[in-house]
């Protein structure tokens, strides 16, 4: 099972100088997909118990458009291993005009995760 989710990371998301935006932000999204994904499997939005390993691998900046997909690789009694990763797919082109943006024609990876999450036996409903 797989969810996906597309966002455009806004002035407010940037955290640092140069308008970078915080790896925690990827965090986000994960933990949204991963509720889409429980949700399907489940019925039952579940808790994100820990993640296992998280790479940050390219910057991410405020007007990047990113792609956050996850899927279940491995169903327990009540916990649930999912993959993540963090694709940007269109960025912004201030160099060209205000409004300007390019759609990637390979995204950059930008942050990959294994997390495990539970959603407990009395709340499976599927």
């Amino acid at each position: 099972m797989k969810s996906t989710i597309r966002i455009r990371m806004s002035q407010a998301d940037a955290h640092y100088g140069g308008n970078l935006v915080d790896g925690a932000k990827m965090l986000q999204l994960f933990g949204d997909v991963a509720t889409e994904l429980l949700i399907a499997n489940d019925g039952d939005e579940g808790l994100f118990r820990s993640y296992d390993s998280v790479d940050f691998l390219a910057p991410v900046y405020s007007g990047d458009y990113i792609e956050a997909t996850g899927e279940i690789i491995n169903c327990g009694n009540s916990s649930r291993k999912m993959t993540f990763e963090a694709r940007k797919v269109i960025i912004p082109r201030p160099d060209i005009s205000a409004s300007a943006a390019d759609i990637l024609e390979e995204p950059i990876v930008v942050c990959k995760a294994t997390g495990t999450c539970i959603v407990p036996k009395k709340n499976q409903r599927k």
